[in-house]
C-alpha cells in the first residue's frame, strides 16, 4: 500500500504531513530526506515484513540472473 503525503510545515526538529485525505502525522525532519520544503510530495510504501523480504529475494535473484546471461 502507497500513502501519500505532502509536507505541511516544520515544527522543531518534526516535520507535519498531510495524507490525501487529510490525517496529519508527525514525523522526525532527521527520517526524511534532506532538501524537503513546506509542499513537497512524499510516499511512503507500507508492505509487511514477510512481503518485502519476498521482494528482495526476486531482485537478488533477477540480478544475479542478469549478470550470468550478461557474462
Amino acid at each position: 500500500m502507497i500513502i501519500k503525503l505532502t509536507v505541511d510545515r516544520f515544527e522543531g526538529n518534526k516535520a507535519v504531513l498531510i495524507t490525501s485525505d487529510g490525517e496529519t502525522i508527525n514525523w522526525p525532519k532527521n527520517k526524511l530526506p534532506k532538501n524537503l520544503h513546506e509542499g513537497s510530495g512524499l510516499s511512503f510504501d507500507v508492505v509487511e515484513k514477510t512481503e518485502r523480504e519476498k521482494r528482495d529475494k526476486q531482485t537478488a535473484k533477477n540480478i544475479i540472473n542478469e549478470i550470468i546471461n550478461n557474462s
